[in-house]
């Protein structure tokens, strides 16, 4: 029960790490060829189903690396924060180093946060506020508010895709490039609640929290797959209620995959290199 206890105020920590560091705090928050040609005519219900399936073609493609950016808007505070790793759909792990932006003073830089992210847990190094700095922060994604679409500062790759899952709505844009890589454009509308049905696991678990969480359960979506069906751009629009102040936060979250296959290898933290202490709500609080 203690256990349980310390986790979830690691968990409502972390949600403060990240939204501090924009100066307001948030407390709770198939295959190529005639497949591709036959998304580019059939709009509705074909384009759906082709978005559905892209989470399940990033299995089968193995590994990718990625490069992420969230960028937050409340108030007229607006902040991003980027990251960059490799990541393992078949296993369900990954690696980041995030890069927050410069403190809201603006006199210092902040240490870059490197992020394991794992089926049903999220770690944090770096992470700053009280924690030595050769230890990890341990959160489990399901008890954050967000599940971790926003929290790390990064959504997690794999659950981004599974929010396609749910596409309520899907329609083909055009074809256009990303990095080079023909691709098709489809925009939609998700919604976690059916995505979280459709993922199971640890990533329906996170779905779900998020679905409760957010403002709203209905995620917009700018997807490009390239001609395999894999994920190459992904970006997801989350909204949420400032839990101190009460005003929604806009959040904007992208997430681009490339070198498809590449080597993955991602170490998890023994327990004895977990943080159990207590976390404070913002980076750099102690003086």
């Amino acid at each position: 029960m203690a256990r349980r206890q310390r986790q979830l105020r690691k968990a409502g920590a972390a949600v403060g790490f990240v939204m501090a560091c924009g100066g307001w705090a948030v407390c709770g928050c198939s295959g190529s060829g005639a497949s591709a040609q036959g998304a580019q005519e059939a709009p509705g219900a074909q384009a759906a189903g082709e978005v559905r399936g892209a989470a399940g073609k990033l299995v089968a493609a193995g590994s990718a690396e990625a490069r992420t950016a969230m960028e937050m808007a409340s108030g007229g505070t607006r902040v991003t924060i980027r990251g960059e790793g490799v990541y393992d759909f078949g296993e369900g792990v990954g690696r980041l180093k995030v890069l927050l932006p410069q403190d809201p003073a603006g006199t210092r830089d902040r240490k870059p946060i490197t992020e394991l992210l794992a089926p049903g847990a999220l770690y944090m190094k770096n992470r700053g506020a009280g924690v030595p700095a050769d230890k990890w922060v341990r959160v489990e994604t399901g008890a954050l508010s967000d599940g971790n679409l926003v929290t790390g500062g990064a959504t997690d790759p794999y659950v981004a895709a599974q929010v396609l899952r749910g596409t309520r709505t899907a329609a083909y844009v055009g074809r256009t490039e990303v990095a080079g890589t023909p691709v098709r454009h489809y925009r939609g509308t998700a919604d976690l609640g059916r995505a979280a049905r459709a993922a199971g696991g640890a990533a329906g678990r996170s779905l779900r929290a998020a679905a409760k969480g957010f403002a709203t359960a209905e995620v917009p979506f700018d997807v490009y797959l390239d001609d395999d069906g894999r994920i190459r751009k992904l970006r997801h629009r989350f909204s949420f209620v400032n839990g101190q102040r009460g005003d929604t936060v806009a959040v904007t979250s992208t997430t681009l995959l490339y070198d498809f296959g590449v080597p993955v290898t991602v170490r998890l933290p023994a327990e004895d290199d977990i943080y159990a202490g207590k976390i404070a709500d913002e980076p750099g609080g102690e003086d």
